[in-house]
């Protein structure tokens, strides 16, 4: 069965040069030249992965990207020629699976499309499989990982998936360090694209939705050198 793909593109030359070389990999293309379009389309149908440009006229990518998150999980991996640090951290932060920067050869673009589909596959067959409840505790911070629930002091946290998966790598092994590598190896099950923000921005984001204060984190520490790992609290704390 066809993998359907929403390209969300108002540039009509990179859309078209993308949906023929995609086409061409055994893709099914949706193409919408707008966030309007875009919206339209979502709302009817069902896609298994969108790349989206950010900056389209009227409603802009991220506005898109919020909309996507709100109610679903496809994969989302963001073609834009704005490289810089603030915007990979607004895409990525909003729940982006991955950042791909104009221009870019349609060959790794292949590659990141079919890492992303098989990932989600992936995580799909493995939620789908019966497990035990397991529940992981550190301090006042608690991950139901059946459920996929976080709790802090009793409350939910509201978590994008990359950044649950990441809280349940290190909070499934509180007392090792794991580098930025291995954190994307882990939690993309992909080879590691050197792009070492991606993992930077997971964890700020990470940080301010379960610490106190994220400038000083109690829960996820930075290990100059290595990467990071959980916290360790006094059982009395």
């Amino acid at each position: 069965m066809q993998s359907q793909l929403l390209l969300i593109e108002d540039d009509y030359a990179i859309a078209d040069m993308v949906q023929r070389h995609l086409a061409k990999e055994g893709f099914a293309i949706r193409h919408a030249a707008d966030g309007e379009e875009a919206l339209r389309l979502l709302a009817n149908e069902t896609y298994q992965l969108i790349l989206l440009d950010l900056m389209l006229p009227g409603v802009d990518g991220m506005e898109v990207l919020r909309h996507v998150r709100g109610s679903s999980t496809v994969p989302v991996l963001i073609l834009s020629a704005k490289d810089s640090d603030v915007d990979k951290a607004l895409g990525l932060g909003f729940g982006a699976d991955d950042y791909l920067s104009k221009p870019f050869s349609l060959i790794e673009l292949t590659a990141r499309v079919k890492a992303a589909l098989r990932r989600a596959s992936q995580y799909a067959g493995a939620a789908a499989v019966a497990a035990p409840q397991q529940v992981l505790r550190v301090h006042e911070l608690t991950l139901h990982t059946e459920e996929h629930l976080v709790t802090k002091r009793g409350l939910p946290v509201n978590l994008t998936a990359k950044e649950l998966l990441i809280l349940k790598l290190l909070m499934t092994y509180p007392k090792r360090a794991f580098s930025k590598e291995q954190i994307y190896r882990a939690v993309w099950n992909d080879d590691y694209f050197n792009d070492v923000n991606a993992i930077q921005v997971h964890i700020s984001r990470l940080r301010e939705k379960i610490e106190d204060e994220p400038a000083s984190p109690k829960y996820i520490k930075t290990v100059w050198g290595i990467g990071y790992k959980m916290g360790e609290f006094r059982h009395d704390a």
